[in-house]
């Protein structure tokens, strides 16, 4: 990524900066966003979020989007705090944008992880203060390698790819041992589900991540009110639409199918 095109480099220039510290011992509850997951499967990549963001043990807001898109084929699903979160999505988006009108081309997907580990390696500071901790997940298609691919990040920036599938948030234990067991020993593999199963899939995981992590907002049938789910393809990036979601819950969720 040249210095012509780098948007990252402009904002550090003009003294922009992502996340402040906070002095030690000050005591903040911070409103964190919960559960997220990305998984392969048969055209490309699935990524889902619950809608709950949480402050200490008080439910915050019940309608968080925590799959936030950067452009046509890549997306960053959020957990931690939010309002650090949603400060990087809109750096990377204008970075992603930046570039493409700059240099007259997609900045590269390599490009693209350099940019998001970038930006939680300057955040290292407000992080382990405690005042802007995100563990994010980065998925997109790489055109030069002609696939959907999965990395998620620890706080400071270590970047990990998740060959499978990938989760972060405090629902993530549950859902990490159901997804190692289905993958394993489920029949068949992740990567081979269509992309109703692939959803079928997502909606269980945040339904057993809310039953035993009270963070994770699950889904609320009664209020209408279900997960984002995204699929990242080849022919670019769509969000599940919530009548689909309720008809496979309604199906395949409240009762075997």
């Amino acid at each position: 990524m040249g210095m012509q095109g780098d948007f990252l480099q402009l904002l550090k220039e003009q003294g922009y900066q992502i996340g402040t510290s906070v002095p030690a011992g000050t005591e903040i509850e911070i409103t964190r966003g919960t559960t997220i997951l990305a998984m392969k499967y048969r055209d490309g990549v699935l990524v889902a979020g619950d809608r709950r963001a949480t402050a200490g043990n008080m439910v915050m807001y019940d309608r968080t989007d925590k799959v936030l898109e950067l452009d046509r084929h890549s997306v960053m699903a959020i957990a931690g705090v939010p309002a650090t979160a949603y400060e990087m999505v809109r750096v990377l988006e204008h970075s992603f944008k930046y570039y493409r009108r700059t240099q007259l081309q997609d900045l590269s997907f390599e490009g693209k992880l350099r940019a998001v580990s970038k930006l939680l390696k300057d955040n290292v500071a407000a992080a382990l203060a405690g005042t802007g901790a995100v563990a994010p997940i980065f998925a997109g298609y790489d055109f030069e390698q002609g696939s959907a691919k999965i990395y998620f990040y620890d706080i400071l920036g270590a970047e990990f790819e998740g060959v499978e599938y990938a989760v972060s948030g405090s629902g993530s234990p549950t859902i990490r041992g159901i997804l190692h067991y289905v993958n394993t020993w489920g029949g068949q593999p992740l990567a081979v589900l269509s992309e109703e199963e692939a959803t079928i899939q997502a909606l269980r995981l945040l339904t057993c991540a809310a039953e035993f992590d009270s963070a994770t907002g699950g889904v609320n049938h009664e209020a209408n009110l279900y997960p984002v789910v995204k699929l990242i393809t080849e022919r670019g990036l769509q969000t599940v639409p919530d009548t689909t979601l309720k008809s496979l819950f309604e199906s395949r969720v409240t009762r075997k199918g």
